[in-house]
């Protein structure tokens, strides 16, 4: 059965959105939730609140992309703004021996980031893929 929780902020003012439809399908999805609520250097985010048309180019229709986060930060020096997809590793790289089912993930995930970066360049943020190597990261990598 696939893992599935709301998270409720501590920082609600941080919260763009409705803070009580937060859905996180992952435990990766709650750590990066718990991270933005609690990180002072976090102004702002949200979870899947952006829609991003994309064009499927195995069905060639319209359909929508909701990137996980949209988090507006101060890194020090300036305020930035990244959009997050968090993503197993394995589904961002193309192996050769990769079966049907994961080589259609692979073509539909290249085709949702595309138009996320392209939505990204015009509105001055960064998109960015998470993976468990970034998530659970100790610092030291």
């Amino acid at each position: 059965m696939a893992y599935k929780t709301t998270f409720k902020p501590k920082n609600i003012e941080k919260y763009v959105g409705d803070y009580t439809k937060i859905k996180c399908r992952s435990l990766w999805e709650r750590n990066v939730c718990r991270f933005c609520d609690e990180n002072k250097n976090i102004k702002k985010w949200s979870f899947e609140e952006i829609v991003i048309p994309y064009i499927n180019p195995l069905d060639k229709k319209m359909h929508n992309y909701y990137p996980d986060f949209l988090i507006k930060f101060f890194d020090g020096k300036q305020e930035k703004t990244w959009m997050i997809e968090v993503k197993p590793k394995k589904q961002t790289i193309l192996k050769e021996n990769a079966s049907k089912k994961e080589k259609i993930t692979w073509i539909i995930n290249q085709e949702k980031w595309k138009s996320a970066k392209s939505y990204c360049e015009k509105n001055k943020m960064e998109f960015k893929i998470l993976t468990e190597k970034e998530i659970f990261s100790n610092g030291n990598s």
